[in-house]
């Protein structure tokens, strides 16, 4: 199954290659490790890597469940691609000139290294945050480690919007997942609108996603499509303040190998293009001036 992907070592030979050769626009660094011990690496783009700036900080996430790689080898194309057009693109020179851009392209190496969709503890880390819903999930002491780096990190860098990488469905997924009765309906956060904006710049710069005949204009509420509680996205928005996205990019969860060069085309412009519009909102001082809500809450709903 992992013939033709990176594995675990191979990523983060590469992570810091990319490092080395674009150390002018870039930093490495580690925010923690996984349960047997790898280390988390993330990659920093920016033309100010390593400075503080009032400028909005995105961060992608890939591979939060292990049978679910694409993000990790999207992510490092997407890192290369920014790297290589720097000053020769409008569009990259933009984002690395008006952003701090973090990637950590791999969440559950143990996961991914087992072949699985948890961690090396068989923990689904995408229902291991805490929940606004079900306050029993709130002991940071029961945290998978992977999911503390996570929460540490969120709230060391003030990320002003973020996405994770998934796979399985095609479709932008935004807030609410849960709903306060574990009930499947539309259950819309108090940003709905911005929300809806941000999936579908994604969706409609995507090749298909915007065709899809499952999910209207190929973006969906969280709890309209399936509940879930403990999930990574609610965490960001109610206590990181960070504007979250989850993003199902490939219909099948392990593709073959010879597919991802498509399925990174087919993503391209979407990442790109969300990066770019988070760049002209916060021009607007629209999320900025919603930062100082937090935390919101919990009732909050429709």
């Amino acid at each position: 199954m992992v013939r033709g992907y990176m594995s675990n070592t191979e990523l983060e030979t590469a992570v810091h290659a990319f490092g080395s050769r674009c150390s002018n626009i870039s930093r490495v660094y580690s925010i923690g490790k996984s349960v047997n011990h790898f280390p988390l690496w993330v990659i920093e783009i920016s033309d100010k890597p390593r400075q503080r700036e009032s400028e909005p900080a995105f961060k992608f996430i890939g591979n939060v469940h292990g049978d679910e790689p694409v993000g990790r080898e999207v992510l490092m194309h997407l890192a290369n691609c920014l790297c290589d057009n720097y000053l020769k693109d409008s569009l990259a020179t933009l984002i690395i000139e008006n952003m701090h851009l973090h990637i950590l392209p791999i969440m559950n190496p143990d996961g991914f290294a087992l072949r699985w969709r948890g961690n090396a503890n068989n923990i689904d880390l995408n229902r291991d945050f805490p929940d606004q819903f079900f306050p029993v999930n709130n002991d940071i002491d029961y945290r998978q480690p992977e999911t503390r780096a996570i929460m540490n990190w969120v709230k060391q860098e003030h990320f002003t919007a973020s996405a994770s990488l998934h796979g399985g469905a095609l479709v932008a997924n935004y807030p609410w997942d849960g709903t306060r009765d574990t009930s499947k309906h539309y259950y819309g956060c108090p940003d709905d609108k911005t929300f809806q904006h941000m999936a579908s710049v994604y969706s409609r710069s995507h090749y298909n996603m915007s065709l899809s005949k499952e999910f209207e204009g190929g973006i969906t509420n969280g709890a309209f499509w399936y509940p879930i509680y403990g999930g990574m996205q609610d965490w960001n928005y109610i206590h990181g303040g960070c504007f979250e996205l989850t993003l199902e990019i490939s219909d099948t969860k392990w593709p073959k190998a010879d597919e991802l060069p498509i399925i990174w085309e087919h993503n391209r412009m979407s990442m790109l293009n969300l990066l770019a519009s988070l760049i002209k909102i916060a021009r607007t001082g629209l999320l900025s001036k919603l930062r100082f809500q937090w935390p919101i809450p919990s009732y909050i709903g429709h």
